[in-house]
């Protein structure tokens, strides 16, 4: 039973929507009850722990806000899957070492490695010749085994050709151009956007048609600011969170 043996205080000044909160993320976060569980109704909950209907409707939607609940007209509150809270946009650092220090598990599929000719927008992200031979590299990154994000990589074949014999399902990109000092990232750009999943996107990242994605473009370059990779990563925004720390200067 959802919040079974559970109990309010009080005796004490915290406000009691903010214990009731409390209490249910920390029902959610036990992992007892699954995704999509049909939580009790506010009447319930005011029955249960004796307050106002208006106190515990406060509480809950202070908790869809927050993405721990979503509700459904004439259907009630459920347990939301909760986001992947990660600060990709603010690190240099590989999808696995990302993964891996939010606890989570992670995966690749290699989907296409091939060489191509440079479009418009490749060729002025890696400031190269229209025309000019890459690589262009597909992957799906999972977590846990869930799909995660989708990720295009575009780099110049004349100064990464070495890269070609790898297996990127288990060796990383940013790992392997480590190697040579002169195609080591030491520093990037990225450019985000909302979208929506495409046909194809819904297909991999086994999400619906026009759910959201978040879109981010990368530049790298290396240690002389000469752009090295240009990748487009399409993030299912169902299951993916950025956080952003911002400091004020004094």
């Amino acid at each position: 039973m959802f919040l079974e043996n559970k109990e309010l205080d009080k005796t004490v000044p915290i406000p009691l929507y903010f214990q009731l909160k409390e209490l249910i993320v920390e029902e959610i976060k036990s992992g007892e009850f699954e995704v999509d569980s049909l939580i009790p109704t506010e009447k319930e909950l005011s029955e249960q722990f004796d307050i106002s209907r208006t106190t515990v409707r406060q509480a809950i939607t202070e908790l869809v806000q927050e993405g721990w609940l979503y509700r459904v007209k004439s259907k009630g509150t459920f347990i939301a899957r909760q986001k992947i809270r990660q600060d990709f946009l603010t690190r240099l650092e590989t999808f696995y070492e990302q993964m891996n220090r939010i606890g989570m598990s992670p995966s690749t599929q290699v989907l296409d490695f091939r060489e191509t000719k440079a479009d418009l927008e490749v060729s002025e992200n890696l400031d190269i010749p229209e025309g000019s031979k890459v690589f262009y590299l597909l992957r799906r990154r999972d977590g846990d085994g869930d799909p995660v994000v989708i990720v295009e990589t575009y780099l110049p074949y004349d100064k990464c050709s070495f890269i070609a014999g790898n297996d990127y399902e288990k060796m990383s990109l940013y790992d392997s151009l480590d190697v040579d000092p002169d195609t080591k990232i030491t520093s990037a750009k990225r450019f985000v956007e909302a979208a929506a999943a495409s046909s194809e996107d819904a297909k991999i990242l086994n999400t619906k048609k026009g759910s959201p994605i978040l879109l981010i473009h990368t530049v790298g370059f290396n240690r002389d600011q000469i752009p090295l990779e240009y990748s487009i990563a399409r993030y299912r925004g169902d299951v993916s969170g950025f956080q952003i720390n911002v400091q004020i200067e004094n």
